[in-house]
């Protein structure tokens, strides 16, 4: 299976449903739409746990966000402080993923050593049936 890697808090918002578009630098590439993907928890800065996997996570499509007016108007969906470090910036393309499909596991699953990559191959997970 293939894994997408999301800073904590972030994966936490989408896997409980508080969060339904993730947000970067470029558009959701088309290959990856409608995939289920494994939803990687990484801890960022100051998370004090191991990258785990925690759900899986299926994009139906990507948009752009065209100006900060629409960027701060979509805020309810996609959580990210305008002034974070993953917040607007006017020097990059920013793009929303929209969250077509959740689920969460019971109990996270280790996540591949693999760092710094986005889209992680291999991931170990059992997906239940029915998923």
């Amino acid at each position: 299976m293939i894994g997408i890697n999301i800073q904590s808090p972030f994966a936490e918002l989408l896997i409980n449903s508080d969060k339904c578009v993730e947000t970067r630098t470029y558009p959701l590439p088309q290959k990856y739409e409608g995939e289920e993907l494994a939803l990687i928890e990484t801890p960022g800065k100051l998370g004090k746990f191991k990258a785990r996997i925690i759900g899986t996570i299926t994009f139906s499509h990507s948009f752009k966000y065209n100006s900060i007016q629409e960027w701060e108007a979509d805020y309810n969906r996609h959580k990210v402080d305008t002034d974070s470090d993953f917040g607007w910036e006017d020097s990059k393309s920013k793009y929303g993923w929209v969250v077509s499909q959740i689920y969460k596991f019971d109990e996270p699953f280790p996540a591949p050593e693999n760092k710094g990559i986005v889209f992680t191959n291999n991931c170990e997970a059992v997906i239940p049936t029915g998923v």
